[in-house]
């Protein structure tokens, strides 16, 4: 489309030339005149494409999804409007304003543009008839809301109430017991390989984030072309620019979650006013608290007020509604937002000094009670890191990059860089309080001085890259600046793969995305190895520690705490099974019926070890909002800390070899497993659940190999959270780049380009970059 459009910034006409093409896989290829033009060509492009997605996010940030959504969401909603996330992305907003100008003029012309297309894009989307939503506005913050909304939880500090819950049920001593990544968070695996390790003597940037499958999805291709620059990379619908994957031509560049820790959670103690206001104990004694209420509208129900509530450290996001009745008695006001009792009235020695909370009652003041509440960066400082979003599409060298991301905030991120002069860049970028090391375990007193943010972030790691670099969510670069990572098997895989061949090219390295090799199965391997032989004495015919055996687990993987001294014998069936598990190559392939055994015997294997009495105390539901759930499940904490639940913590290693050896009796007395892929099937979230849940297709890979497709083992095989995009990127030359995404371009059902990328997702290939403009089309009105 050529065309010469009026757009609305903020009432003002402004004249915008805008071209928009698209490849053969409908992917928006956009130029403008200007950068500014450019922004809205991108808001405008993405409304017609997703209007619904983008719809859905804005009102996500606001916390308005139950008013067309239904009850179902005001978990979300009251949780959106208590952390205050829609009025922390307007102080961005008025920061940048402030501050950068042009960056903030930019994000506006993406508004602008969102808005100018949304009643186009409405009008070919079902799901605003379906549920009766009409198209909004977009307003200059919006973007900003976007972001914080999508990220929010990326830090994981609904991990910190597991801990405390396990610390209080289970003892101090287990805090750490399941730490470990899980598909509560986000990650992804990125590489690059210098040009000393390719065939073309340039750089290979690659890799896949790692996210909750959506449909529409979370990212989406496009090309931003202006006189300033031109960029092709995967955008987050709703956010200008490129943040995370982009290719300028003489640089790339490409993030995973750095599993940094720069959230707290702070146990508050609050008491009522007498006029309705409220004051919370700070290091300081009693200060004022905000306060305001607001209402949820639901559809198909009433409409619901919560308060929103912040103190100085944050916004209060747990226990607000657990206020005292009028009258409860000092003993009674028990903290239940933390899981404590007796103790919420601050009865300690010295807390009744100075009017602290020893002073549950008096003066009008109501009881005391705990609450919790949320501290985050940008909310803390104004600032969501915005100008570099800009600054990175201007970027020439590696040394652009670098110097555009000293301003990145949140999520924290590891980077990868490389350009054509070979320059190379390996580092992280965002904002890390400096705190107390508790902070980044648990809920932390309000009140103790100790616990406050220093006023200069930590710095930030960065290393060298000799030959190629490996960025998996794993301990490595950022491992100062968090607590739990995921296990190195992601990392170490990828890591040897690049270094079997010095002569990579863009086309044999996107076969490192296939990779199915199971590391984090040798730890229930190994206990399967000790159990021994069939009843009638026969040894087992595979010797998992003959180092001539192809299959054997290497001696540097973790092993089983030692086995019994007199190991009881295996039944006919469960030798049988043990002999398949211990001759499987490990590939969690989708046509394999070996690994569809394996995870088989690995759920009952995590059935049986969360059934068992040293979890017992953890069985009872936690007293946390329903929105935090997911990390406070005993059976996912289970399935993902299984590695180490099998070699150490309460479980002894006499009940590890029973709880094993059950397991394999009962998947070998039932129906044999099928293949992996017929229970490993693909589960997308929709705003509108699509009724047909026959039409996902099976999936190979499994949450630790390199083809990472999560499940929860022991309860569902179902797949929520894989690659949300892949890509590589070639310094050599950009059209030999490739990229795909789950479904494709449009979020529109019924469009030829709706899901047409699935195939090709499916097998692991990347659709082709096309960058000349003469192998485009150019879309007319």
């Amino acid at each position: 489309m050529a065309e010469d459009h009026v757009g609305d910034k903020d009432g003002i006409g402004v004249s915008v030339s805008i071209d928009v093409y698209r490849d053969a896989w409908g992917v928006p290829h956009l130029r403008a005149a200007d950068e500014d033009e450019l922004a809205f060509a991108q808001g405008r492009v993405t409304a017609r494409d997703r209007a619904w997605q983008l719809e859905v996010e804005r009102h996500r940030a606001q916390g308005t999804t139950a008013a067309f959504l239904g009850a179902a969401e005001l978990g979300w909603d009251a949780f959106a409007r208590r952390a205050r996330l829609a009025d922390t992305a307007r102080r961005c907003f008025e920061r940048l304003e402030r501050e950068d100008a042009g960056t903030a003029a930019w994000v506006r012309a993406y508004a602008d543009g969102v808005n100018d297309g949304l009643a186009d894009g409405a009008a070919r989307a079902p799901e605003f008839a379906e549920t009766g939503l009409a198209p909004g506005r977009w307003e200059p913050w919006t973007p900003l809301a976007v972001w914080l909304t999508t990220h929010i939880l990326f830090a994981g500090f609904p991990t910190k109430l597991w801990r405390e819950e396990v610390a209080r049920r289970l003892g101090e001593e287990w805090t750490e017991l399941f730490a470990t990544d899980g598909p509560g968070t986000s990650g992804s695996n990125g590489w690059l390989v210098a040009g000393g390790r390719t065939a073309s003597g340039a750089a290979l940037v690659a890799g896949d984030p790692h996210r909750f499958i959506e449909a529409p999805g979370v990212y989406q291709q496009i090309r931003l072309a202006c006189p300033a620059y031109d960029v092709v990379g995967i955008a987050v619908p709703g956010i200008p620019g490129l943040a995370h994957f982009g290719h300028t031509g003489p640089v790339a560049w490409a993030i995973t979650n750095a599993m940094s820790d720069y959230q707290d959670l702070y146990r508050e103690r609050l008491r009522r006013l007498p006029d309705g206001g409220l004051e919370a104990y700070g290091p300081e004694g009693w200060r004022p608290a905000a306060a305001h209420t607001e209402t949820i509208e639901v559809a198909g129900g009433e409409p619901v007020v919560v308060e929103v509530v912040e103190t100085d450290r944050g916004p209060v996001i747990i226990g607000i509604d657990d206020e005292p009745a009028e009258g409860t008695a000092p003993g009674d006001a028990a903290g239940t937002a933390s899981g404590a009792s007796g103790d919420a009235a601050g009865t300690a020695s010295g807390d009744a000094a100075d009017g602290g909370p020893g002073d549950v009652v008096g003066e009008g003041r109501g009881a005391v009670w705990e609450a919790v509440a949320l501290r985050y960066p940008p909310r803390v400082t104004g600032e969501l890191g915005f100008e570099v979003l800009p600054a990175l599409l201007r970027a020439r060298t590696v040394a652009d990059v670098d110097a555009a991301l000293d301003g990145w905030v949140e999520p924290v991120n590891v980077v990868l860089a490389a350009d054509t002069e070979g320059g190379l860049l390996h580092r992280v970028a965002g904002r890390v309080p400096v705190r107390h090391r508790s902070n980044t375990l648990r809920i932390v007193p309000a009140w103790d001085p100790a616990h406050a943010w220093e006023a200069a972030p930590a710095p930030l790691p960065r290393a060298a890259v000799d030959g190629h670099a490996v960025m998996a969510n794993a301990r490595g670069i950022a491992a100062p600046l968090g607590v739990e990572f995921a296990p190195p098997h992601r990392a170490d895989r990828i890591d040897a793969l690049l270094g079997a061949s010095a002569e990579w090219t863009a086309e044999t390295i996107a076969a490192v995305h296939r990779d199915t090799d199971n590391r984090s199965a040798a730890p229930l391997l190994a206990v399967v190895a000790r159990l021994g032989g069939t009843a009638d004495g026969a040894p087992s015919p595979t010797d998992p520690t003959d180092p001539t055996d192809p299959t054997a687990l290497s001696p540097a993987e973790p092993t089983a705490p030692a086995a019994p001294a007199a190991p009881v014998a295996l039944s006919p069936a469960a030798s049988a099974v043990r002999d398949r598990l211990l001759a499987w190559d490990r590939r969690m392939d989708a046509e394999s019926t070996d690994a569809g055994l394996y995870a088989a015997v690995r759920g009952a294997v995590v059935r049986r070890l969360a059934a068992h009495e040293a979890f017992a105390a953890l069985r009872e539901p936690a007293p946390y909002p329903e929105v935090f759930r997911p990390w406070l499940a005993l059976g996912p904490r289970v399935a993902y800390a299984l590695e180490t639940l099998l070699t150490a913590g309460p479980v002894p290693a006499g009940d590890v070899d029973r709880i094993v050896r059950e397991a394999l009796d009962e998947i070998g007395a039932g129906e044999p497993p099928a293949a992996w892929g017929a229970t490993h099937r693909l589960a997308p979230w929709q705003a509108l659940p699509d009724p047909d849940d026959a039409q996902w297709p099976g999936l190979g890979g499994d949450h630790d190999c390199v083809l990472s497709t999560s499940s929860v083992p022991g309860w569902t095989d179902r797949s929520v959270r894989a690659s949300a995009a892949r890509y590589v990127w070639d310094l050599a030359d950009r059209e030999r780049s490739g990229w795909i995404v789950p479904f494709g371009a449009s979020g529109v059902p019924g469009d030829p380009h709706h899901r047409d990328q699935l195939p090709l997702w499916l097998r692991g290939e990347l659709a082709p970059v096309t960058t000349d403009w003469q192998n485009l089309t150019k879309e007319q009105e």
